[in-house]
């Protein structure tokens, strides 16, 4: 994920009122199931938040609509809450954000991309332009909510469970109940309307889907859910990953080892990683994803190169034979199968993605609408021209109007 160096420049002016400031805490024991704690990160003021989408619109021209919008100071926190992870309770992180302006809002849940720093988790790079954008919607009348993931942030001695459905949900859906416990007194004049938007985008489109149809189907007595926007999900893992091992080169072999570790650490199949992954790659996939190196330092150390990459018996067998059997069922447990949703949902995909075929969302559309979802309801977008890297902006723009669309 690249960050525009215009956008950086003014996000580091001195413009932060408060950083890593300890809010006022109480016992959970006492009060709550969820919530832990909450640090004020930092308040952005109207006039910042205004400067910052001038410049951002320079480059992204839509960004200027979001401007009439804006109309309250934004206070962003860091909270910790408890999940369970493998049957453990573990605290985890996320940043809440929300208007300074007292009221009852909607909840929005933003669910970022694929990241392997700690460093860049949200809750601990809460300036990061790019987050900041999102955070920035709370000033148009929402709580916005950005979860870390397990393994970052406050969990960051976890294995990340990348692309695990199980984890994934149950961590996000309990950061909202969290949310739920500390609104007006953890968070004082600010109520939560039973309204909730889910939005994100690569991995975070997987996620939003993920949530949207739990939240839909097991959840619903709990969270009203509004509408969903996904950007650029791998949806389909089993077709996404045939896609990718069928290749003779992919340029992005950091997705591939980083599934197979979390699958292996989590227990998702039963095969060693030496017999999907040849050496040394397999032995050394722990050092890569330690929470310090990038995807760029990650693919530098493994091979663009799927035959010298995946082990050749695995990419000869990968479809059928009866040993890479948990591979396939893990790979179509953790995929997302498609039903008759009553809520709007927004699939939108930059026709040009290297990294995640644009196939991923044209097959999940077409299941929807299969499965008895109205085309009403589920709509499918492109945005023309646009790689992995450059759709982000763009689909999160059409996202956050689609949502913006259901508000009104």
């Amino acid at each position: 994920m690249k960050i525009r160096g215009s956008i950086i420049r003014i996000a580091i002016l001195p413009v932060v009122l408060l950083i890593s400031l300890n809010s006022c805490r109480k016992d959970p024991s006492a009060h709550y199931d969820y919530f832990v704690s909450k640090d004020l990160l930092a308040t952005w003021n109207t006039s910042y938040i205004t400067s910052l989408l001038t410049v951002a619109s320079a480059e992204y021209p839509g960004i200027a609509d979001l401007k009439p919008l804006i109309a309250s100071d934004v206070n962003v926190y860091r909270m910790v809450y408890k999940t369970v992870i493998n049957g453990e309770k573990v605290k985890v992180s996320g940043l809440v954000c929300v208007p300074v302006e007292t009221g009852d809002y909607p909840v929005l849940c933003f669910q970022n991309g694929t990241n392997t720093v700690d460093a860049y988790a949200p809750s601990n790079f809460a300036i990061n332009p790019l987050y900041q954008m999102i955070e920035f919607v709370a000033s148009m009348g929402f709580v916005v909510v950005i979860p870390d993931y397990p393994g970052f942030g406050e969990s960051a001695g976890l294995v990340h469970p990348y692309l695990i459905k199980e984890p994934t949900v149950r961590s996000i859906v309990d950061m909202l109940y969290a949310v739920k416990e500390i609104a007006g007194e953890e968070l004082p004049g600010i109520g939560l309307l039973n309204e909730y938007y889910m939005l994100g985008y690569s991995q975070g489109g997987w996620a939003t889907l993920c949530l949207h149809k739990a939240l839909e189907l097991d959840y619903a007595d709990d969270f009203n859910l509004r509408g969903s926007a996904c950007g650029a999900g791998p949806y389909d893992l089993s077709l996404l990953f045939q896609t990718l091992v069928q290749n003779t080169t992919y340029h992005m072999p950091v997705y591939i080892a980083y599934m197979v570790h979390a699958y292996s650490s989590y227990n998702q199949f039963t095969n060693p990683v030496e017999e999907i992954l040849q050496e040394p790659f397999a032995s050394g996939l722990s050092s890569l994803f330690n929470g310090l190196l990038t995807s760029e330092q990650i693919n530098s150390q493994l091979t663009t190169s799927i035959p010298d990459l995946v082990d050749p018996d695995f990419l000869s067998g990968y479809n059928s034979a009866p040993e890479y059997s948990s591979v396939r069922e893990a790979l179509l447990a953790n995929s997302i199968s498609a039903w008759n949703s009553k809520v709007p949902l927004l699939l939108v995909h930059g026709e040009a993605d290297t990294q995640v075929d644009p196939i991923t969302t044209e097959s999940m559309h077409a299941a929807m609408i299969q499965a008895g979802t109205s085309p009403a309801l589920c709509i499918k977008e492109t945005v023309p021209g646009a790689d992995h890297g450059d759709g982000i902006v763009p689909c999160m723009l059409k996202g956050l109007f689609f949502i913006l669309s259901l508000r009104n």
